[in-house]
């Protein structure tokens, strides 16, 4: 933590500052968890060691409930699992994913006392709970899991008092941190890292944070890498500037975005975007045709007629019903395409859905320009090394490759990879999946510029010979960029 010193935010209370210069895609800082969970609804489905996705899981012979890719990630997770073991059997049931990530923290510190490695930065009695500053629905959510926490922490476990048990739960309340898979795709658990707490936020942040699953499939546990957070740099930042990361996503409105962070965060955002409403004008924005634009009244007729359709179209998704979700997203479109620019963040959410959807049912021509139309957007709004703008790149490479559009593909997979290089780092296993991805398509580009007709005649002999399969349901592979920071519903 040298690259590091906290001070004084002015404005925000305690904060981190760089203590040397850094560019884009240094890692300033890396963090291994307190104490981490997987999420009730994945329980039997995540590792609750090493937090990958298998199929086939083993389950704990003890406690029935949590699981394992193997033999060694139960050894390697039996120190974390050990006395919650022992304490899911006595209370005779699984409590929630908040009450079992608080006792491990209970645990962790009452074995390795309130500093648990030379580098932690700040003691869990020094990160902020905002107890007091809870909503009375939330604060009678609290309670009964302080009651039921009470009711699972064994006795022969050292007590704590419920102010102090009270103040870890209001710390993971508003500080837990998202544990992603292995690709970083879905979010499957919840964990706490103390440094990462005391980063403050900002609409447009110089870091960004990824979470590193480590190297966890030797067999011996001693040859094991631990899962950790990461502080990647976006871009150049001098010696002595605050560090700062984003809790919400960018594309909400700036109103939007200090509603969520107020009533998520407890606190009122003063970042420059918020202050100035930066692309807010963007993002709500008319189209210009010939030097004219539509009127005010136009505008908000199809933002309001788009929000419409929008909510219609999450419950066709929700139903499965994805032939009425175009439906609904053509009809929208043929409104409110003439009207509003190609940066209006609803027209973009239509477009993203659509993408999504015709890729889904193999429509991949179709699914490709909605895509293309998602990124040109993004580009004009994200930061240009936003995860959020390289995951979508990827998808849209991913989708123009499939369209048989290689050009655009391989592009689109290159401009993905140099983001995610920043984002992810080299090592990451999305980053791996697309530098073999990048290789690949400029293998068929050379193909194609020398004989576009052999190029396709062997593609497509390819795909008779393999068939592409129906594609996984669509689900926004951006969810889990855009809501790193945890938070209960």
């Amino acid at each position: 933590m040298e690259n590091v010193a906290i001070f004084d935010s002015p404005g925000k209370g305690r904060g981190l500052k760089a203590t040397k210069e850094f560019w884009a895609g240094d890692v300033i800082f890396s963090e291994a968890s307190l104490a981490a969970v997987v999420f009730d609804s994945l329980a039997n489905r995540i590792c609750h060691s090493c937090f990958r996705r298998q199929d086939k899981l083993q389950k704990c012979g003890q406690c029935k409930f949590a699981h394992y890719c193997d033999r060694t990630c139960q050894r390697a997770g039996w120190g974390e699992h050990k006395q919650e073991c022992s304490a899911i059997k006595a209370f005779g049931k699984v409590p929630n994913e908040n009450i079992r990530l608080v006792a491990r923290i209970l645990w962790r510190l009452d074995k390795d006392g309130s500093i648990v490695s030379d580098t932690q930065l700040a003691t869990l009695e020094e990160l902020e709970d905002h107890v007091a500053d809870m909503q009375e629905d939330e604060l009678k959510e609290f309670k009964v899991d302080i009651h039921n926490f009470l009711d699972y922490w064994p006795r022969n476990s050292k007590q704590h008092t419920v102010d102090d048990i009270s103040h870890v739960f209001g710390v993971i309340n508003c500080n837990g941190f998202t544990i992603s898979d292995q690709r970083g795709l879905q979010a499957v658990g919840v964990g706490l890292f103390p440094n990462l707490c005391l980063v403050n936020h900002d609409c447009w942040p110089n870091c960004t944070v990824i979470l590193n699953h480590g190297n966890q499939s030797a067999v011996n546990t001693m040859f094991h890498s631990q899962r950790r957070i990461e502080l990647r740099s976006l871009g150049k930042i001098e010696e002595g500037e605050e560090l700062t990361v984003s809790y919400v996503d960018y594309m909400n409105l700036s109103e939007e975005r200090r509603r969520l962070l107020k009533t998520q965060y407890f606190f009122d955002c003063t970042c420059e975007h918020c202050t100035n409403r930066i692309k807010d004008d963007l993002k709500m924005a008319g189209r210009e045709v010939d030097g004219v634009k539509p009127s005010e009244e136009q505008v908000k007729e199809a933002t309001d007629y788009c929000f419409e359709m929008l909510n219609k179209m999450d419950k066709a998704r929700l139903n499965c019903d994805y032939h009425e979700v175009v439906k609904i997203c053509r009809e929208c479109m043929e409104k409110v395409e003439p009207i509003l620019d190609d940066t209006h963040i609803y027209l973009l959410r239509i477009w993203s859905t659509m993408s999504e959807v015709q890729a889904y049912l193999q429509y991949f021509d179709d699914a490709a320009e909605y895509a293309r139309k998602m990124v040109d957007g993004y580009m004009k709004i994200y930061h240009p090394n936003n995860a959020v703008l390289g995951m979508a790149a990827m998808r849209a490479g991913v989708t123009h490759w499939q369209a048989g559009q290689i050009e655009v593909g391989h592009g689109m997979i290159c401009k993905a990879y140099a983001i995610l290089m920043v984002t992810h780092g080299p090592t990451h296993p999305i980053t791996k999946d697309l530098e073999a991805m990048r290789m690949q398509t400029e293998m068929e580009l050379r193909m194609f510029k020398q004989n576009e007709y052999v190029y396709h005649s062997m593609r497509e002999a390819a795909l008779k010979n393999k068939p592409m399969t129906m594609m996984h349901e669509p689900k926004s592979v951006e969810e889990g960029i855009k809501n790193l920071f945890h938070r209960r519903k």
